[in-house]
């Protein structure tokens, strides 16, 4: 591939120095061996928030070498799990990526979602959401931990920390976060209190205060239990079937 990328200042490749640790096509190439011939990788963000909604991709590569940014002192910054990179790494990782994957999708569920089904439901049916979405259905998804909240007659691959250790998932992790922290971004204008474009709805003391001070906006998910820590909205509080799930713990 080439030493930089488009529109992107680069270094000459021997004045670089080591790159940075990267994930790798270790786990897609053992399901190739095993005949699968189109592989997602797959990852989620915002599972832990209390505002806004949970976002998956779907993303599929064609086991090309992924493109590289360059990155201070020489140093090349490679595809890694979208936490272990810098916002503006992430940033221009999700302008390239679109153009260099065979395919990839965004699917979501929303905080009104999330309380009506539980986590669990809503992350497989934003993960369905796509899957469905891609070009091509694949005939195999790798999923970032160890339960298969997929199931049947989808076949799964379940790999812990995959987003720092397949290419794929790894990409669907940086285009999942940026999508979401875009979106977060844009709510902010309309709820500037709650710091969304810093916190991305996780709950930072700046989203805490304002909680208190004004309770929930219709972008909260209600069935969190941090509403018992706020008698003043604790009417506000939905209750649901456990069997539909759980929500997350109070972090007051």
């Amino acid at each position: 591939m080439s030493d930089t990328l488009p529109g992107v200042p680069g270094v000459p490749a021997g004045k670089r120095a080591a790159a940075r640790p990267a994930a790798g096509y270790e786990i897609e190439r053992q399901l190739a061996a095993g005949g699968a011939t189109l592989i997602a990788g797959v990852d989620e963000v915002g599972r832990g928030a209390w505002a806004g909604p949970l976002v998956v991709c779907a993303a599929v590569t064609d086991l090309s070498p992924a493109p590289e940014l360059p990155g201070r002192a020489g140093r090349t910054v490679r595809l890694n799990d979208s936490k272990l990179l810098s916002p503006a790494h992430r940033e221009a990782f999700a302008e390239v990526l679109p153009g260099w994957l065979a395919g990839h999708a965004i699917g979501e569920s929303s905080p009104a979602e999330i309380d009506e089904v539980g986590m669990t439901e809503a992350l497989r049916r934003a993960t369905l959401r796509a899957l469905d979405a891609l070009p091509r259905r694949p005939d195999m998804v790798i999923l970032d931990g160890k339960h298969d909240f997929l199931g049947r007659p989808w076949r799964v691959r379940c790999e812990i920390k995959a987003d720092q250790r397949s290419v794929s998932v790894a990409a669907a992790s940086v285009l999942a976060k940026v999508h979401r922290d875009r979106l977060m971004a844009a709510l902010a204008s309309d709820h500037p209190a709650y710091g969304f474009a810093d916190s991305a709805g996780y709950p930072s003391p700046v989203h805490q205060e304002a909680l208190a001070a004004a309770g929930p906006t219709p972008h909260h998910r209600l069935s969190w239990s941090y509403l018992d820590d706020l008698p003043q909205w604790r009417h506000l509080r939905k209750h649901r079937d456990p069997l539909a799930g759980s929500g997350q713990m109070t972090l007051l």
